[in-house]
């Protein structure tokens, strides 16, 4: 079927009280064991390129993104293409051309006024060319190799009244809220501040969006859900499947060139952690069409 939109499939969502499961992948056999996942979910999901995932593969965004546009075409489900954590104007400017519905810019690092303007400038010009954006405001620690922030440092956690004048003045279609989730956390502890959470659904009118959602326990990510989360984001779990699965393949058996050998069981296994999450944050059945 024809590329969804990111923004229709977080708008069902956010209607259905439920969330729509988006996926950082790096390699065909991350976007092929999502769209595998999904279909034994029967759900729409979403499939996104992170700026990080770009730059391991030279720089160079339509190798991959070509890949996850033909394979999503020819899914089950409704997919679409989401380009993940955009800091270089250059690469936003790349995703209409390559079949890209949305774009999470993050201006976060930046102090408030910049990252209002630079995030007011990109929303200026993707909503000029039908393009969905995200932003996040407060700031979701971990990237890079960085340490999670502590729960008290400034900026650790999305402010509701500061959020409701950012959504506002910026005109974002979507925000990554800080509640408590950290990126490329490999043990599910994180705890989340779902107080928060009750203030930022009541301040807001735009779906709110849960980064880090790997280190997130299974009761932690429902709830958030339940609380008005709209869309979830993950990525190191899906790499922790995969390296998983190929280590133990591996050790087991010495003698293995073939990396179809090995790859096909990391792809497997990314799929049922695609279908398992599914499960978790109850994202709605596809639409017909």
């Amino acid at each position: 079927m024809p590329l969804a939109a990111t923004g229709d499939l977080v708008a069902a969502a956010a209607g259905a009280r439920t969330a729509v499961a988006a996926f950082n992948v790096i390699t065909l056999e991350h976007v092929e064991a999502v769209i595998a996942g999904a279909e034994s979910a029967h759900a729409p999901v979403v499939l996104q390129v992170s700026e990080n995932a770009v730059k391991f593969r030279y720089g160079r965004l339509l190798p991959l993104a070509r890949a996850a546009a033909a394979a999503a075409e020819r899914a089950a489900v409704p997919v679409a293409l989401h380009l993940d954590h955009v800091q270089s104007d250059d690469l936003l400017r790349q995703a209409p051309g390559a079949g890209f519905s949305s774009v999470m810019y993050d201006a976060a690092r930046l102090p408030y006024e910049e990252n209002l303007v630079a995030t007011r400038a990109a929303a200026d010009w993707a909503h000029a060319r039908g393009i969905w954006i995200e932003a996040e405001l407060g700031q979701v620690g971990g990237k890079n190799g960085e340490p999670p922030l502590d729960a008290h440092a400034p900026g650790a956690r999305t402010d509701p009244a500061e959020a409701r004048a950012f959504v506002t003045d910026s005109g974002v279609d979507a925000l990554a809220v800080a509640i408590g989730s950290s990126h490329a956390m490999t043990t599910r502890t994180a705890a989340l501040d779902h107080d928060r959470l009750e203030r930022l659904t009541a301040a807001l009118d735009v779906p709110l969006v849960l980064h880090g959602s790997s280190g997130v326990p299974d009761d932690e990510l429902t709830a958030a859900v339940a609380g008005g989360i709209a869309k979830v984001n993950i990525g190191t779990a899906l790499n922790i499947a995969m390296t998983g699965a190929i280590r133990e393949y591996l050790a087991g058996r010495p003698e293995a060139v073939d990396s179809r050998s090995y790859l096909s069981v990391g792809r497997e296994s990314m799929a049922r952690a695609v279908t398992r999450l599914i499960g978790v944050v109850g994202a709605p059945p596809p639409r017909n069409g």
